[in-house]
């Protein structure tokens, strides 16, 4: 299989290089590193660019503006797809997914159409999460299962694996979401269209270094965009 890891950056100059690496040092030759990033101000891109002179399976896509996660990552998946990879792995850049977490999805990919990195079935975890963090993502999957109908444990999670025939399925040009309700409508198209998606177990970590991309906008979109999901045609 051709895997490609997306990491979609914004201002990440601390961290892109260390997790770069470090998906490189865990993965094969057949595994690929796309940097999607939205013309960081703090020259994240530019240091991607230094790094591919010594590293083959290292790309960069950059884009003129910063427009958010799903745009990104549509982006990023068009791009992969153009250039016929198997796997599309979504991978945030400040370590808070673990390189070795990447590893067990990867291992269960080839009997699944998708795989999900989960925090809340038995072997998951969050690390570094006070208590109104934890609320909010629990509370927000049990919203999207209780709406969308489908028993996902951790609909918010953005550490996912996807065959590309299911990315080609499920029309990602018509996908409007971003943030969190970015990750439940991909999950949701998907299991909407019969493919099987597997939930893995992972460590999450709050970010290293760099301040967090969370808002408030993000959790209200991702309430009122479940409705549109549930009623929507696609």
């Amino acid at each position: 299989m051709k895997v490609l890891v997306i990491i979609p950056t914004y201002n990440e100059r601390e961290n892109v290089l260390p997790i770069v690496k470090a998906v490189l040092a865990v993965t094969g030759s057949d595994t690929h590193v796309l940097v999607c990033d939205d013309n960081s101000p703090d020259q994240t891109a530019q240091l991607v660019e230094g790094f591919m002179t010594t590293e083959s399976r290292l790309h960069l896509l950059v884009r003129r503006e910063k427009q958010g996660l799903g745009p990104a990552y549509l982006a990023a998946f068009q791009w992969g797809l153009d250039r016929g990879y198997d796997v599309l792995v979504e991978m945030d850049a400040d370590f808070s997914h673990r390189p070795e977490d990447l590893v067990k999805i990867l291992e269960r990919i080839p009997a699944a159409d998708f795989v999900m990195g989960s925090r809340w079935i038995p072997g998951g975890r969050t690390l570094n999460w006070g208590i109104g963090r934890q609320i909010l993502s629990r509370v927000g999957t049990r919203y999207a299962r209780l709406i969308l109908g489908f028993p996902v444990s951790d609909f918010t999670g953005g550490f996912n694996a996807w065959k590309s025939r299911v990315l080609n399925s499920i029309d990602l040009p018509t996908v409007r979401s971003n943030g969190y309700s970015f990750q439940i409508e991909l999950k949701y198209r998907a299991l909407k269209r019969g493919f099987k998606g597997v939930e893995v177990p992972i460590v999450f970590e709050d970010r290293r270094a760099g301040q967090s991309k969370m808002s408030m906008r993000i959790v209200i979109e991702a309430i009122y965009r479940i409705w549109v999901m549930r009623f929507a045609k696609n």
